[in-house]
């Protein structure tokens, strides 16, 4: 009895299967790996200085594909590196972008002018920070080209932009979109 041409003689042999887990189990974590350089990733938030959005623990989801169409914008959550620390991300919000001029006045963020209307805050004063070593910010502040101006939401309880200065748009790794975790906090934010 002829069963085709592709007749299957029996099971396929030990190493064959081993080495077919291996191929799939390789092909699984450079899927991963693609998709936490290139579309996203969960953030673990170590820090009070977005509370109020975010807080101490949430975990947060953040994409990346955005920003390969768009560059961020004064609203958005990023996460980016830590100026100070290699390695290290940070979440805070976008205030101000490269050519706006950003000012703190009787306890408020005015942004070319305009006093920015933020809920997010709780109220909590937007005053200056005495700034890291190295670092001059003076006020009202121009954002250089290809730089954002960042804050944490908790004004009172964030070395920001404030503190470090402007960062590079380079350093931008991710926008921030959800709270994930703890289920019962889970939910969008910006």
């Amino acid at each position: 009895m002829d069963h085709g041409r592709h007749a299957r003689t029996g099971a396929p042999s030990v190493p064959r299967r081993v080495v077919g887990a291996l191929w799939w189990a390789a092909f699984v974590l450079v899927l991963a790996w693609l998709q936490v350089t290139f579309v996203h990733q969960a953030f673990a938030v170590p820090s009070g200085s977005m509370e109020g959005t975010i807080m101490t623990g949430d975990r947060v989801y953040a994409e990346k594909v955005s920003y390969l169409f768009r560059d961020p914008e004064p609203g958005d959550i990023v996460t980016f590196q830590d100026p100070e620390i290699p390695g290290r991300v940070l979440i805070k919000r976008c205030i101000a972008v490269g050519g706006q001029t950003v000012d703190l006045v009787d306890g408020r963020v005015v942004v070319d002018g305009v006093a920015l209307d933020e809920p997010y805050t709780r109220g909590l004063p937007s005053e200056p920070l005495k700034t890291a070593l190295g670092v001059e910010v003076s006020y009202p502040y121009t954002v250089p080209a290809g730089h954002l101006w960042v804050m944490g939401d908790n004004r009172t309880n964030s070395n920001d932009s404030r503190y470090f200065g402007a960062v590079a748009r380079s350093s931008v790794t991710a926008r921030g979109v959800a709270v994930i975790w703890p289920l019962e906090d889970a939910a969008l934010i910006g």
